[in-house]
């Protein structure tokens, strides 16, 4: 790392070397290479007597063969960055040289290079993504049962379990999964359309037949890994399926946001942590603190990633006609970061996931606090059935729960709400048979186990075995 110069922190920070490699200078213009080597080979198998078997064999030999230094000195002469590579591609295969780019516009390798690399990358956010969802079906089942407070407006509610709370982010987390596999669909290859996608230089050099450049157009695409390609281009193709890879992978950060939130809340309330290390500083000043440093970090990197796609949308928006080069600027920086964002985001949530911590005494403690107010419902009932009025018992338990809420607000004191009814002649139970009416909050859950159980089973675990090659080999460890 040269440190006289800056540094992009989702580079040196927070990325696996995997995603990284994706987006490097090397593979990039090994990919445009891989393109002008398979448009030459599609060319020569229809019949293109100007491009020889050996010509073919001379590209692919040299694919990865790239004087960096020949094609930044041509591209600082020409400014064109794309004839800079064509020109160092023809230095190292001078037998193939006169046909490097033949009939091909710029955004040929440019556009087919770009989605070659977005479907690699999107592969590993989708392993991810993947990996967590099965790191949050193991913890949701675990605590399935385990009640917990339940929160609206992050006001106590009724008890939920540990393991239904965690549900709610493994259906957020399918949906992300489910978007991508419609984004799947849609990447298709540009193909090989021409300068403004009508295909007339290839229409030129077949002499007029249509069925050889359709044919031509699918043979690329089918060499570059593809099974389909765009019926219809302009120069490039279209940026809405840009739009759509960001708004996608903005998905996955806003649910990323959603669950590291929850998280530093939970932590506040000392019940649920994320992994903290045995020699991590919580604080240079507070030596006590265990300040939830990877959640706060998958905000940030969310709320950029969240917001991203309004970039998208606006070069989208302004491709006039049948392009125009505002994209190109952009599109060099955001599309690899959304990409990377998408990755240090899910090495993040892989990391915390496989190793939550929950306590569940802590948890009880925060249940207890407030399950006689929950129970006042329950208690109610029961003093019915042995005789009180009901409108006499509600006025009773009313009374006593105002002041019990009081002097825990007012006073910092305990609940003591089930002492207080105890002692009313106007409550015909003592205080353990108030205590055993009321329980540990368990019974107070609901069907929240038994439809967590049910979830994991029916929607979770099918795709987990859909997935199951997916699963593991990846480095979930945090370089800082």
């Amino acid at each position: 790392m040269d440190r006289t110069i800056y540094n992009e922190p989702l580079v040196s920070r927070y990325t696996s070397l995997e995603m990284q490699e994706l987006f490097s200078e090397q593979t990039r213009f090994s990919t445009w290479r891989r393109c002008w080597a398979a448009l030459a080979e599609a060319q020569h198998e229809l019949g293109l007597g100007m491009v020889t078997a050996e010509m073919v064999a001379e590209l692919k030999a040299n694919i990865d063969n790239i004087d960096f230094e020949a094609a930044k000195k041509k591209e600082a002469e020409i400014r064109h960055d794309v004839m800079a590579h064509v020109y160092a591609y023809g230095l190292v295969c001078p037998t193939a040289e006169p046909i490097i780019h033949l009939g091909a516009t710029s955004q040929f390798v440019v556009c087919n290079s770009d989605l070659i690399i977005q479907k690699k990358a999107l592969a590993l956010v989708k392993k991810g993504l993947v990996n967590t969802i099965a790191n949050l079906e193991k913890f949701a089942r675990r605590h399935r049962a385990l009640a917990t407070l339940g929160y609206t407006h992050y006001q106590p509610a009724q008890p939920t379990t540990v393991g239904k709370r965690n549900t709610l982010y493994l259906h957020d987390l399918l949906m992300d999964l489910e978007a991508i596999e419609e984004l799947e669909k849609k990447i298709h290859a540009r193909g090989a359309k021409g300068t403004v996608g009508t295909q007339a230089t290839f229409l030129e050099l077949f002499k007029g037949d249509m069925d050889k450049i359709e044919a031509l157009d699918k043979l690329v695409s089918l060499k570059l890994g593809f099974s389909d390609v765009f019926p219809v281009t302009a120069q490039t193709y279209s940026r809405k399926l840009d739009l759509m890879t960001a708004q996608t992978l903005a998905g996955i950060g806003a649910t990323a946001h959603k669950f590291a939130v929850d998280l530093r809340l939970l932590s506040n309330l000392k019940v649920q942590e994320e992994p903290f290390a045995v020699n991590q500083v919580g604080s240079s000043a507070m030596a006590y603190k265990r300040n939830p440093m990877r959640s706060e970090r998958m905000t940030g990197l969310a709320r950029k990633l969240i917001n991203l796609p309004a970039d998208f949308a606006a070069t989208y928006a302004n491709q006039w006609l049948e392009r125009t080069l505002d994209d190109s600027a952009i599109r060099r920086m955001d599309i690899p970061q959304v990409f990377l964002l998408s990755d240090a985001i899910l090495r993040l949530l892989n990391n915390i996931t496989a190793d939550m911590v929950i306590y569940p005494r802590q948890i009880t403690r925060h249940i207890l606090q407030e399950l006689p107010f929950m129970a006042t419902e329950k208690i109610l009932m029961a003093c019915v059935e042995r005789g009180i009025s009901r409108q006499e018992a509600h006025e009773a338990i009313k009374k006593h729960s105002v002041a019990a809420g009081l002097a825990v607000k007012e006073e910092g004191r305990e609940n003591d709400l089930l002492p207080r009814l105890a002692d009313d002649s106007a409550i015909p139970f003592d205080l353990d048979e108030l205590n055993s009416l009321v329980g540990d909050g368990s019974e107070f859950t609901g069907a929240a186990a038994v439809q967590t159980e049910n979830f994991l089973d029916r929607h979770v675990l099918p795709v987990l075995s859909t997935y199951q090659d997916m699963l593991g080999g990846i480095d979930t460890s945090i370089s800082v």
